[in-house]
């Protein structure tokens, strides 16, 4: 029976990849206004409903880690090591992602990335998938830092107002990475030119947040 269920997911995750891939070489090719739902389930020979079924929102299919962009930086605050300080934290996790290439922190390539662009649906989209990490975020920073006296009485302000700081600056990171990679530069580039600017930022925001990146 387990054999079983586990074929039963793999072969759901098959599918589902599949009909990702199909619909992202038909935005690219396309763009995402002007390809249809019926032109993705035909393109990967599934019923129409096959395409809903696994994918709501037509953007979810060219956006299709949306949960693991917007829970990244709230995991990695709430599965930070005991000692480990959430700015640190999240810094590190950012410069992994970075040399990794990772598409979460905007590594897209320029096909994908222009798609992206031209889309005033996507980029609308990716705005709202920005704002739910920045609210994940906020909530792993609020179970993390003591309420004022210690009570569980309801929570600072500051929580909150870190991870808007500490979102705004992940959002400009991702942005420069897309802006390079439109203007043609390889990935290579991006991670030099990204690494010192990232480490900058980072010095910008412990000094909004108190001075002592320990404290954050």
């Amino acid at each position: 029976m387990a054999t079983e269920m586990g074929l039963r997911e793999s072969k759901k995750q098959e599918t589902r990849q599949l009909i990702s891939d199909c619909a992202t070489r038909l935005f690219i090719d396309q763009g995402f206004e002007r390809t249809t739902i019926a032109e993705i389930a035909t393109a990967a020979r599934v019923a129409k409903k096959t395409v809903t079924n696994y994918f709501p929102r037509k953007e979810d299919l060219a956006l299709d880690h949306f949960d693991v962009f917007t829970q990244g930086l709230g995991r990695a605050v709430a599965e930070r090591a005991p000692d480990e300080a959430p700015l640190t934290a999240l810094a590190r996790t950012f410069r992994a992602a970075l040399l990794a290439h990772d598409p979460v922190v905007g590594f897209t390539g320029h096909a994908f990335a222009r798609m992206v662009a031209d889309s005033p649906t996507l980029t609308a989209r990716l705005r709202e998938l920005h704002d739910q990490r920045e609210e994940a975020l906020a909530q792993a920073l609020t179970a993390a830092m003591p309420t004022p006296g210690g009570d569980g009485t309801a929570p600072s302000i500051a929580p909150r107002a870190a991870a808007a700081l500490i979102a705004a600056g992940d959002r400009l990171l991702f942005r420069r990475i897309q802006e390079l990679t439109l203007a043609g530069h390889d990935d290579h580039h991006i991670e030099a030119t990204l690494l010192p600017e990232a480490d900058h930022l980072r010095t910008l925001l412990a000094g909004a947040l108190g001075g002592d990146p320990a404290t954050w």
